[in-house]
């Protein structure tokens, strides 16, 4: 687990020096971060869809994935409840919704093959390399981030523990429970949800990637039906 908490110590310090240098970040540079770190998302995200497409063992099943996720995410209202419940709590300074921040940054530290490889890699073989180099890419994520919406962004870092948590200990309980094959069409919808993240951050489309959620379940329900 010493990849894991790592990762979510970077997300802790970079959470607490955005926040520090808030004032300090003229808003042009702000803009220009997030400008970077939207093409980023949307770099990472179509790579981890495009390279593992030619590995799904089911071509239509991302489809399907993100139609029904996408109808039971809106049916729950997963995006409007969240954004409520945080909002609730609290605002960034200049006026931003921490709820899209926490949103996107959740998404962006949590779905991709760095975050959920790196964890499995880490169980069964005792390598951390995946998860050292997803906490560089985090930290610096999240200094940009908290330097727009504040110290409430470190609520994304125990997500991401009890994440790649999941996946750790799913690994060690079964190194054959979480296939190749599964993982590669986890990876080709959650690239598809980071790159709908990167359009957010880019201001081009808020496709409420909130409620497509629960498409990265289709996935497991199907390997679990199909075995």
């Amino acid at each position: 687990m010493i990849g894991t908490i790592v990762n979510t110590a970077a997300i802790i310090a970079g959470t607490v020096i955005g926040t520090l240098l808030h004032r300090g970040i003229k808003e042009q540079y702000k803009q220009t971060l997030y400008n970077g770190l939207g093409l980023a998302s949307l770099a990472i995200g179509l790579n981890a869809t495009i390279s593992n497409l030619p590995k799904s063992q089911y071509p239509v099943l991302f489809i399907i994935a993100l139609a029904v996720g996408g109808v039971a995410g809106t049916a729950i209202d997963i995006d409007g409840r969240f954004k409520r419940a945080v909002n609730r709590r609290s605002k960034a300074a200049d006026g931003k919704s921490l709820a899209d921040g926490l949103a996107t940054a959740i998404l962006l530290y949590c779905i991709g093959p760095l975050s959920m490889l790196g964890p499995v890699v880490s169980a069964l073989r005792g390598d951390n390399t995946f998860l050292f180099t997803n906490a560089t890419l985090d930290f610096v994520s999240s200094t940009i981030f908290a330097s727009t919406y504040g110290i409430g962004m470190v609520l994304a870092a125990p997500v991401l523990f009890c994440w790649q948590g999941l996946f750790y200990a799913v690994a060690q309980l079964s190194s054959t429970a979480i296939s190749d094959a599964l993982m590669a069409e986890l990876l080709i919808v959650g690239g598809l949800l980071i790159t709908g993240s990167g359009l957010s951050l880019l201001n081009l489309k808020d496709c409420k990637v909130l409620n497509l959620l629960p498409a990265l379940l289709i996935p497991v329900v199907w390997f679990l039906f199909s075995s």
